[in-house]
This record gives structure tokens, sequence and C-alpha cells, in this order.
């Protein structure tokens, strides 16, 4: 973070204003269950956060600082040479949501996060809340779509046939039922009676 004035302050506006990634700053755009945990870890070494009515979090960072990342629920919003990114930018004293808002309102001690100290909480955020890492393309299990950030949400049981894993995209992961296996086997052995 800065401490000095800051360099960039948003637009006088009375709504969003779209701006142009790569010229003051990139975004991090992170998704919702990610970002709050990330934003935990942070703490008061946060820089300045936008989140939108949806609950995606979007971190300013220094130009190009965070260009090759590769994290689960994250996209690095920066200048390319074949390609503009705008970003929607609240005016600065939209602090309250659901609408669009300064999460994290922008001062003088808050502007541009430090890229690497992101990139950890983030790291830390993604394993917390997605579960390990898996390599390589899956299906699934809601959209029935390849992706290629999956997580594995739960576990098929098949007998003697085995079972298999089961994965989602970033999206849909939250959306997975998980049972507690204790509770399965307790209404197994009261039976279909124990419901009426």
């Amino acid at each position: 973070m800065t401490t000095n004035t800051l360099p960039w302050t948003p637009p006088a506006a009375t709504d969003v204003e779209p701006l142009r990634v790569g010229e003051s700053w990139d975004a991090v755009r992170v998704s919702p269950p990610v970002g709050e945990r990330a934003l935990a870890l942070l703490g008061d070494d946060t820089g300045a956060v936008i989140q939108d009515a949806h609950g995606t979090f979007y971190w300013l960072v220094a130009i190009g600082s965070a260009a090759s990342w590769h994290l689960r629920g994250t996209r690095v919003l920066c200048e390319l040479v074949d390609e503009v990114t705008y970003l929607g930018v609240p005016p600065a004293d939209w602090h309250d949501g659901p609408r669009i808002h300064w999460r994290v309102p922008l001062g003088p001690d808050r502007y541009l996060t430090n890229a690497r100290l992101l990139w950890e909480a983030l790291a830390a955020a993604d394993h917390a809340e997605l579960g390990p890492r898996v390599e390589g393309r899956q299906l699934c299990f809601r959209c029935q779509l390849p992706t290629d950030e999956p997580v594995i949400v739960g576990q098929e049981h098949g007998g003697s046939l085995g079972g298999g894993i089961i994965y989602a995209c970033p999206t849909h992961a939250p959306d997975y039922q998980r049972h507690d296996p204790l509770v399965l086997l307790d209404a197994l052995r009261c039976g279909p009676e124990a419901g009426a």
C-alpha cells in the first residue's frame, strides 16, 4: 500500500463509470467465497477493494504485478495487446451494498494492494474454500461443461465397482449438497416409517 497522496481517484460521478484497466492500475477479480476469506486474511494489509452486486471482489494492484497469476475463481484484469478491458468503478462515497460499492474505501492509506501479499492471501483462501488443486480438465457435476479449474466436491460410492470423484467448476462448487454420512446411516436404520 502507498501512504502518499493518491495518484488516482475515482471520477466525480453520480453513478458507476467504466474505467480502462491498465492505465492507473490493474484489477484482480475474485469470486465471493475466496474473496471474503482473502480479505479477512489480508486484514489491514489490503488496499482499496470494490465489490459488485453479485459479491465479486476487485482488488486494485500495480500495473503488470499480477499478469501471470493462475488461481481458481480469480481473474487478472489487465491491458492486453489486442484487447481493452474496463472495470465499473463506483463513486468514492458509495460504501454500502448490495449495489457495486467500495468494500474497502479508497484513501491515502488504502490504494493499491501489495501483489505478493494479495497472491499469498488468495492462494490460502483458494485452498481453504475450494480444497486441493486438481490438475487437468474435468466435467462439472452441475453444468456438465469441462472446467480447467476443477474443485473436488464429493465422492461416489459404487459398491463392488468402486466409485468416482465428483468435480465442480468454481462457480458451482458451493451448490453441491454434501451429506453427513452419519445422518444418512441413521435414516437408513430408521427406515421409511421415521419420516412419516
